[in-house]
């Protein structure tokens, strides 16, 4: 049977194979919300993608939750729950804009052992290797994870990474912490930024950019160590 598959489609499919899980509500906010029924639009599309052999789905979550046609994932894994959270962070930025090069579980390194962001992006001009806690860990696991980091960083492969830019120096990204707790960890050689969520982000940089306008502060910027965040 021969089918043609329209931009939506193939955007559609592309995406859930990007995010690896991806719920209907999602998938309605970000392909169908312009529609004049976007839910209803949204179902029909992924039942058809779905009979047509094209993407996976698990019925144990509600909404339906969509899955790569090849995912190696179990439809009750608890690891979907980790890559919706993911999910929910990019959503989260795409509502200032629009992140640029994003890579889910990112592995820069071929190193074993090295250091595994759940996620990766250029937001706002800025690199960020992103670190999704949805549990408490102690302060040993939590620096020994930024340690990894410090390592990679004195290792000069990240100056090697496809997305550093060409015409000036190299980026090392911030390392965000998405977690409800804040941790005492701490590198004098990359910056650590520890936020509940992206509009804690953006809040903390707008108060910022304001208290050094208005000169009655010098708060530490987003621009130190050469990392910028254009927050118009």
């Amino acid at each position: 049977m021969s089918f043609r598959l329209s931009q939506r489609d193939k955007d559609i499919i592309g995406f859930i194979n990007q995010f690896r899980a991806v719920d209907r509500d999602s998938l309605v906010e970000l392909f169908f919300k312009q529609l004049k029924s976007p839910v209803n639009a949204c179902n029909s599309v992924m039942i058809r993608l779905y009979r047509l052999g094209l993407i996976e789905r698990t019925q144990q979550y509600s909404p339906t939750v969509y899955l790569p046609i090849e995912a190696k994932i179990k439809k009750n894994s608890q690891k979907i729950l980790h890559f919706l959270s993911i999910l929910d962070v990019y959503k989260q930025m795409c509502s200032y804009s629009m992140p640029k090069n994003v890579i889910v579980e990112d592995k820069p390194t071929r190193r074993k052992g090295g250091i595994e962001p759940d996620l990766f992006c250029i937001f706002k001009g800025s690199p960020f290797w992103i670190e999704i806690q949805r549990n408490q860990y102690s302060e040993q696991k939590m620096q020994a994870k930024i340690n990894l980091y410090e390592e990679f960083f004195f290792s000069d492969e990240w100056k090697a990474l496809h997305w550093q830019p060409e015409d000036r120096a190299a980026i090392f990204p911030s390392v965000m912490l998405i977690t409800p707790v804040r941790y005492a960890v701490s590198s004098e050689h990359i910056r650590i930024i520890q936020v509940i969520s992206i509009d804690e982000l953006m809040e903390k940089y707008r108060s910022s950019a304001k208290q050094q306008r208005d000169g009655r502060s010098r708060v530490s910027s987003p621009s130190s160590h050469g990392i910028k965040i254009n927050l118009t």
